[in-house]
């Protein structure tokens, strides 16, 4: 590998998803300990945002492109984050995004020599989800559920991120690892899960890990040490 030293930092990191509100509060955390990171964006008139967390943009679609297209984006770097997802509303592309897309670039990740690869997921995410076929959140429930699979499964060296409720609330730094589905959760700052996701990716102990959490009490490094 190229750059990335666990329990250190100088890697290349490419980031799926780039201009969603995860990935623009992780772009900054990681340039500005040292990592160089390219986002990866749908529109074009997405790339001066992107640009100003410090990430290079790069206008990818990776829902439309073969698994050959993306080993070929991802050739060079040293970890994958996927932050990238439909949305929600319509089912069809929430599989083709959360699932299919996300399956195609962790096959992609490993024929173009990418190690590691952290997942953004959520927390409650299983085969037996336990979502019912008509509630609307169950597209979503089963293609990240299939992803999730695809990625333990992998020969990478794999971290799969599970954040309670996403809030915009500011970061605390602290979090909740024991945290489990329930309707009485407190909610999840965005900026805490970019702030657990620069720790992964610095910290050998996420690897081969799911990493359930919500806001709470225990610092991030702590929390993540003790996997």
């Amino acid at each position: 590998m190229r750059g990335i030293q666990y329990g250190g930092f100088m890697a290349d990191i490419i980031i799926i998803g780039g201009h969603g509100k995860i990935a623009r509060l992780l772009a900054p955390l990681l340039t500005e300990r040292g990592d160089n990171v390219t986002s990866v964006i749908r529109k074009p008139d997405q790339a001066d945002a992107v640009a100003q967390t410090g990430a290079t943009p790069l206008v990818f679609d990776v829902e439309n492109s073969s698994r050959a297209e993306i080993a070929a984006a991802l050739a060079g770097f040293d970890a994958v984050v996927w932050s990238a997802g439909a949305g929600g509303g319509d089912p069809e592309r929430t599989y083709a995004v959360d699932r299919d897309a996300a399956i195609r670039t962790i096959d992609a990740a490993a024929d173009a020599d990418v190690p590691r690869f952290v997942m953004v997921s959520y927390l409650g995410a299983n085969t037996d989800h336990g979502v019912p076929e008509d509630d609307s959140f169950f597209p979503y429930a089963e293609a990240k559920a299939a992803a999730d699979v695809a990625l333990r499964e992998s020969d990478l060296d794999w971290t799969v991120l599970m954040p309670g409720a996403l809030t915009l609330d500011e970061p605390s730094g602290t979090i909740d690892p024991a945290a489990i589905r329930a309707s009485n959760l407190p909610g999840t700052s965005r900026a805490n899960v970019a702030l657990v996701a620069a720790a992964a990716l610095a910290d050998s102990a996420s690897i081969g890990k799911n990493v359930p959490f919500t806001d709470g009490s225990v610092p991030i490094p702590v929390a993540l040490a003790a996997l």
